[in-house]
């Protein structure tokens, strides 16, 4: 694919990261292959967690097309840059063509980002599993990365305001290969849920101490932290979904 903007981007970002006196710590990263189809499964704490979680390909040299929500595509500027990139587009109503998208860009060879939560987990914690991720990884007959993201969530997520404040440690940790057969998408998909969430833990004990003290809003409170348990960022997430709903059905008049 021919990329005129992605890799100009990467570098612009790499050099707003060292203004932000960001340490990136990658761990893993050798189990992402130099060449042919992949896909790396991410979970999901923040709004930018795209752009970041793409730092975990770079040492293999490797461009990473995002599978987004539609909405980010509709958006004016957005999308067009979205489309620039050759991210793909996902139509929660219609998931056919980008499963379709997906697959076939693996099998040229592509490097494809997911979120298998789908949306931002106000718990820190992984949340349930869509199955999108291995039955596309096997359909396409390519590995399946799971990669954890941890520290993106201090700078932009729900319910927080935004903090681009210096000094921040963001850690990305690649874990060996999965190979999903299809034969059983619901077992395949707990099989990559316990990897990441064993990633999840190894990535948050590894993270400095004086970044995430006992008590952090970005710490899971199970762990010692003031965000929400998994029960309490559901109920949270339904008040919005039903805030979305009464909003939409008011516009409609």
């Amino acid at each position: 694919m021919l990329d005129l903007t992605y890799p100009p981007i990467i570098v612009a970002a790499k050099t707003g990261f060292r203004l932000l006196g960001q340490r990136i710590v990658l761990n893993g990263t050798e189990n992402v292959p130099r060449s042919g189809g992949v896909m790396l499964a991410f979970n999901h704490i923040g709004y930018v967690d795209f752009v970041y979680g793409g730092l975990a390909a770079n040492p293999s040299k490797r461009l990473v097309r995002f599978m987004a929500k539609r909405e980010i595509f509709d958006h004016r500027i957005g999308g067009p840059v979205m489309r620039s990139f050759h991210h793909i587009e996902v139509d929660r109503g219609e998931g056919v063509k980008s499963f379709s998208t997906a697959v076939d860009f693996l099998k040229q060879g592509e490097a494809v980002g997911i979120f298998p939560e789908a949306t931002i987990s106000r718990s820190f914690e992984l949340k349930e599993f869509k199955t999108g991720a291995t039955r596309i990884a096997a359909a396409a007959g390519v590995p399946l990365l799971p990669v954890v993201l941890w520290g993106t969530q201090r700078m932009m997520t729900k319910d927080h305001p935004r903090d681009f404040s210096r000094g921040k440690t963001i850690a990305i940790t690649v874990g060996e290969p999965l190979h999903p057969t299809g034969e059983d998408s619901v077992a395949e998909t707990a099989q990559l849920r316990e990897a990441m969430s064993r990633l999840l833990d190894q990535t948050i004990a590894a993270y400095p101490s004086d970044e995430q003290p006992p008590g952090s809003w970005w710490l899971p409170a199970r762990l010692g932290g003031s965000a929400p348990t998994p029960d309490e960022a559901s109920r949270l997430d339904a008040e919005e979904k039903r805030r979305r709903a009464e909003k939409r059905r008011a516009a409609k008049g």
